[in-house]
């Protein structure tokens, strides 16, 4: 009897879809990766009790990503970086690849592979420097913009996972995740991380002064939502993913990128449709490993 009569229709679709899922997040080498991130034994950076470890796990990180990516993109000279540097137009998987295994390698992986990417990443942003149109230079390895990028992506992945995250975390597991994320800011450079929720939403506000919605935020905003560089087949489902993402910015970063608030729709039909496509990765990530298969848990 064949494997397919074995698992039935759904559950190799389940699969298939999971599998070219995971390709894209992870690359053609996700498979070994994975093996070496959650199988080289060693001591790790966060045990498996810690809520780094929920959080990133999660398939509400898609939103969350996307969330970031937008945030990010208001301050002009982090934004000015990705703009020349990251190749983020004529690679976006690539850079998507490496932000992934980034964050899986330091989340999940030996202390030692932490370490190493951490070493790597800076080592990348020691070359990445440039100026901007008003004359301000900037150097990816500045503390200030690393504490932008850094305050960004826990925002964004926190809340997201709040809001779409298969459970929740409570008030002290949050800022629990909060702390844990500090660990991987502080080796990459952070000053002085937020520790805590009250800390974090300081230093949002600290920041708020500098950004604003440049050309650049703006290009990249419309690529990031109406110009993906996905298949024409999960395109509906990337608006979905998008939709939502914007739905968890904040009224205040949303004027400066040109984006909608429709506080009705978005408490409402965004939500509902996120939930819908949050819960169908984490059901194809999370296809069994039968005849073949590959477990994404």
């Amino acid at each position: 009897m064949t494997s397919e009569k074995v698992l039935g229709p759904l559950t190799l679709l389940r699969q298939r879809w999971g599998a070219a899922l995971f390709e894209r997040v992870a690359g053609a080498d996700g498979p070994a990766k994975r093996a070496r991130i959650h199988g080289l034994p060693g001591p790790r950076w966060f045990s498996e009790d810690r809520p780094i470890r929920r959080v990133h796990a999660d398939a509400a990180m898609f939103v969350g990503g996307l969330r970031a990516l937008l945030l990010q993109s208001l301050h002009p000279l982090a934004m000015a970086a990705v703009a020349a540097h990251s190749g983020y137009r004529g690679d976006p998987w690539g850079r998507l690849q490496r932000t992934s295994t980034f964050l899986a390698v330091t989340t999940f992986g030996t202390a030692s592979d932490a370490q190493d990417a951490v070493a790597t990443v800076r080592r990348v942003h020691r070359k990445v420097r440039g100026s901007i149109r008003d004359g301000r230079t900037y150097r990816a390895s500045d503390p200030h913009l690393l504490g932008w990028v850094h305050v960004a992506e826990v925002d964004s992945f926190l809340r997201c996972h709040q809001h779409y995250g298969a459970v929740p975390l409570d008030d002290d597991a949050c800022d629990a995740y909060i702390d844990d994320m500090a660990r991987i800011g502080t080796e990459l450079g952070v000053v002085d991380p937020p520790r805590d929720r009250a800390e974090l939403a300081a230093r949002l506000a600290a920041y708020r002064p500098e950004l604003q919605g440049t050309p650049e935020a703006r290009a990249a905003a419309r690529f990031l939502l109406l110009d993906p560089a996905v298949p024409v087949v999960a395109r509906v489902p990337y608006a979905f993913l998008a939709s939502a993402a914007v739905a968890e910015l904040p009224a205040w970063a949303r004027w400066p990128l040109r984006l909608p608030y429709l506080p009705v729709t978005e408490a409402t039909a965004v939500r509902l449709g996120g939930h819908g496509i949050v819960g169908a990765i984490r059901w194809a990530m999370t296809a069994p490993a039968q005849a073949g298969g590959a477990d994404r848990s």
